[in-house]
């Protein structure tokens, strides 16, 4: 990355410039920031307080920040990590982005794959008619979690079932 570091009102010395150009540099581990791109840095000095600017195009965008700050070294640590803050959101933006349409294509190849091995058993039942006690006792002799049962009472079809939690279910249809 080139830096091109321009003061408003104020003479960049070596050392602010040599504290910005590290400062900056540190961001090349978050982004693939190439040599041809350059970081233009605005500083500026105020009656009450000190300015600094920069802005940094990437292929993910460009980023910029604007913080004032009484020290001007302050205000360049500051704007590091205001940096720091929009790259990540940015690429949390972008894997979530990305997340769900990768999460989609495992799915649908995983079901592709497994689609053609998957043995489908087939069971026919006849849900004979009988009241929800006796359809219990059905369904515990059969060792059954549930019992597909014709409601004596309603004449739809219903299911009783085992609870996790101890105790029966009943769904009913309608």
């Amino acid at each position: 990355m080139r830096f091109e570091i321009v003061g408003k009102n104020i003479t960049v010395t070596d050392t602010m410039r040599e504290k910005i150009e590290k400062k900056l540099s540190s961001l090349d581990k978050y982004l693939i920031i190439g040599d041809d791109t350059v970081a233009r840095v605005v500083a500026r000095v105020y009656p009450e307080a000190e300015k600094i600017e920069v802005t940094i195009p990437t292929k993910v965008g460009v980023l910029r920040t604007e913080v004032m700050h009484d020290d001007l070294y302050a205000a360049i640590d500051l704007a590091v990590d205001k940096l720091e803050d929009q790259i990540r959101r940015q690429k949390t933006r972008l894997s979530r982005r990305h997340r769900e349409s990768l999460a989609q294509s495992f799915l649908d190849e995983q079901a592709a794959e497994e689609g053609e091995d998957i043995p489908v058993r087939t069971k026919t039942i006849h849900a004979g008619e009988m009241d929800l006690d006796e359809a219990i006792m059905q369904m515990e002799l059969s060792g059954h979690d549930f019992y597909i049962f014709t409601d004596e009472e309603t004449g739809k079809i219903s299911v009783v079932y085992q609870r996790r939690g101890g105790g029966y279910g009943l769904i009913e249809t309608d």
